[in-house]
């Protein structure tokens, strides 16, 4: 993927003042650096175009290309509202001005079509001159047919309304400074993290949390929807930066690698995260291409074009687009399993000790030997002891059932890292077919522990007829689930 070649903000510049000097009307100014700015613009989208075409997959260079791309063209329209359209020979304290990208684009992630998000920022209220400035300045960004979303604001005034919105308090979580007083942008953030973040991290978990419920419940409450909205559905990216958000907050990580250093993932649940970043950022920015604008939801039309674009083929009797939706859903659900491990270590590091002890009143069923329970959740106290007698593998899911536990991420993730112990010999044991029987037929509604065990590949495992089907669509309108749930 093209990287600093796709433009050189200081020659982009040059050419642009170079261009208006020779111009007699001064008032075509403005005209001049739009067409410049286009031009540099236009040829940069073709060949980022052009270079996802030929790499379909590579999604994280196509977002933060687009992003840098973004950048040049904000600074350069910046540096001429500033230094030649509205020139300040002696600028006093008060006419600094510094500019943020703020949300998605802050994050420096951005398909072909995203919203570019701008935060202007004066140490006091705003200035004639700096009024002037931002609005030359969005006028060009306008005329480049860029979709701009902005707000000119004080220190002060960010802290207030983070404090009173959560909407942009998340926006100011990825502040990221772009062009002007960078001393500005430095108060900002300090004052961010020392008055704002500090401190208000189960406010801001809850209100994240009550945010993505309320999300799921729009987009239709499952992860199996027959056309899923890529960023805001169950599963979806959205899901995953809510996941950053709340890692960030807490732990004020610079990046989602960060949240292995703060152990909220292991090395190889972020590895499962980056997977399925990359692939759902791949797929909008086919469905931005292919529609030539924002577009997040991948409707069935829509789906056989994308599965084409990412190199997919019909194999097996099955049709390609069927084969990548499977790739889709497959993904969507190990975004579930990170939700579920990710939200259970912060509850284990924030839980409130009375929970428990309610939780302890409310249920009196005794686990087996083997487990024991912590804050509401089967866990086990000793892995070794556990892995000993891999019939434990399925136990775990029919004690859950019987005593209506959950069952603790620590579980969960040692079940996924030993499924090779379901072997031929585990399936043919018939204590191991009793267990799965008793599971499905003596403790009422099996359809948790099932689920459960599908999500965790322990079905696929132990039934391998059943691994194939797992998040298997039907390209037709008379199967509104996968095959997998259909079956639960």
């Amino acid at each position: 993927m093209p990287g600093v070649e796709i433009i050189d903000p200081r020659a982009l510049y040059a050419a642009i003042t170079d261009a208006i000097a020779a111009e007699p009307d001064p008032r075509n100014g403005r005209a001049i650096a739009v067409r410049e700015m286009a031009r540099v613009k236009n040829a940069a989208n073709a060949l980022l175009a052009e270079a996802f075409k030929e790499r379909p997959l590579e999604a994280r260079a196509l977002t933060r290309t687009q992003s840098y791309l973004t950048d040049g063209l904000v600074t350069v329209a910046f540096d001429l509202a500033r230094n030649h359209f509205h020139p300040l020979p002696n600028p006093t304290e008060s006419e600094r001005l510094s500019v943020l990208a703020v949300g998605g684009y802050g994050r420096a992630e951005m398909a072909p079509h995203s919203d570019v998000d701008l935060l202007f920022l004066t140490p006091w209220k705003v200035t004639p001159w700096a009024e002037s400035v931002i609005e030359t300045m969005l006028y060009m960004l306008w005329d480049l047919k860029l979709k701009v979303g902005h707000s000119s604001r004080t220190v002060r005034d960010c802290i207030r309304l983070g404090r009173e919105d959560i909407t942009i308090r998340t926006a100011l979580l990825e502040s990221r400074f772009i062009a002007g007083e960078q001393r500005l942008a430095r108060e900002l953030d300090d004052a961010l993290w020392n008055e704002l973040f500090r401190n208000s991290g189960p406010e801001f978990i809850e209100a994240k949390l009550k945010e993505r419920a309320e999300r799921h419940r729009r987009q239709g409450g499952q992860r199996y929807v027959l056309e899923p909205n890529v960023k805001e559905g169950k599963g979806g990216l959205r899901d995953l930066q809510t996941l950053y958000w709340i890692g960030k907050y807490l732990n004020r990580v610079s990046d989602p690698a960060g949240l292995v250093t703060a152990g909220l993932f292991t090395q190889e649940e972020f590895d499962t995260f980056n997977r399925a970043e990359n692939f759902l950022w791949a797929v909008r920015g086919h469905l931005h291409y292919i529609c030539k604008r924002p577009m997040d939801q991948l409707t069935f039309d829509l789906q056989v074009e994308v599965a084409s674009r990412m190199g997919y083929h019909d194999s097996g009797g099955r049709r390609a687009v069927e084969v990548f939706m499977q790739d889709y859903f497959r993904h969507a659900t190990r975004v579930g399993e990170l939700t579920r491990v990710f939200l259970t270590q912060l509850e284990a590091r924030h839980a409130k000790p009375e929970a428990a002890l309610i939780g302890m009143f409310r249920r009196k069923k005794k686990v087996l030997p083997i487990f024991r329970v912590v804050q509401g959740r089967i866990d086990i106290a000793d892995t070794r002891k556990f892995l000993a007698d891999k019939l434990n593998l399925l136990r775990v899911f029919e004690e859950a059932l019987r005593t209506g536990y959950l069952i603790h991420p620590n579980i969960m993730r040692i079940i996924a890292a030993n499924l090779h112990l379901i072997d031929d010999d585990m399936r043919d044991d018939p204590e191991a077919q009793r267990i799965f029987l008793d599971l499905m037929l003596k403790h009422g509604n099996p359809e948790r522990a099932l689920r459960r065990m599908n999500e965790l590949g322990v079905l696929g495992a132990f039934i391998p007829e059943f691994e194939p089907i797992v998040a298997m669509m039907q390209f037709n309108v008379y199967h509104h689930f996968t095959v997998d749930e259909h079956i639960i």
